[in-house]
């Protein structure tokens, strides 16, 4: 059975410094709480996933420190410093760290797609034994997921990153390459004030509130 790792790309919830989009709508303190719930609501779904697939779970993360973070979420997960770069080359140097530690089939994800669920992550773990590439579309144009079997520095490379042409150039980029690809559902991302009213009974009851 091929080695498989989850990798979650998060921020320490500091007040202030995440989430910042969203401060004008919800404010500093808010902004994080959010950002602190989405981490949590993303880890909570993993618990099916990992009672029907081996793997493990990698949180990559900006802010704070490994001591802050394990405070915060516990002991369970791995975690790492993201390194400093634009997100391609964050991205592609994550899924370099699992390669050259033996992972053969690894996922990529962020926290702020409230939608993401454990059948979606199963999913595209199940199609990496069939394809090259797995990708999620997030409904601004960018991805909510992105998994390899290989690794190609070109597909994180001359690449529009925060813009909603971020999936069609990674789709054009693997098409070249010849790789094999299945596309999980569209799904919506929350990363600015217009996308809050999609984030859900539960986070609007802690969230937007007087």
């Amino acid at each position: 059975m091929k080695k498989k790792s989850l990798i979650i790309f998060t921020r320490y919830p500091e007040v202030g410094k995440t989430k910042t989009r969203l401060i004008p709508a919800l404010g500093a303190e808010k902004s994080a709480d959010l950002q602190r719930l989405m981490t949590e609501n993303t880890l909570k779904k993993l618990d099916n996933l990992t009672n029907t697939i081996d793997l493990e779970i990698n949180i990559y993360f900006s802010g704070g420190n490994i001591d802050l973070m394990k405070k915060w979420l516990g002991n369970k997960y791995s975690f790492y410093p993201q390194i400093e770069g634009d997100l391609g080359f964050k991205i592609y140097s994550a899924f370099e760290d699992n390669l050259k530690r033996g992972k053969e089939q690894i996922i990529i994800i962020g926290v702020d797609c409230p939608d993401l669920d454990s059948q979606i992550l199963q999913e595209a773990f199940l199609s990496l034994n069939n394809y090259d590439l797995v990708i999620g579309k997030a409904m601004d144009g960018g991805y909510y997921l992105l998994g390899l079997n290989m690794l190609e520095k070109i597909l994180f490379t001359n690449i529009n990153w925060g813009t909603s042409q971020v999936f069609s150039q990674t789709m054009s980029i693997a098409k070249k390459l010849n790789f094999t690809i299945h596309e999980l559902p569209i799904l919506r991302d929350i990363d600015r004030p217009e996308d809050l009213k999609y984030i859900g009974v539960s986070f609007t009851k802690e969230i937007i509130k007087p």
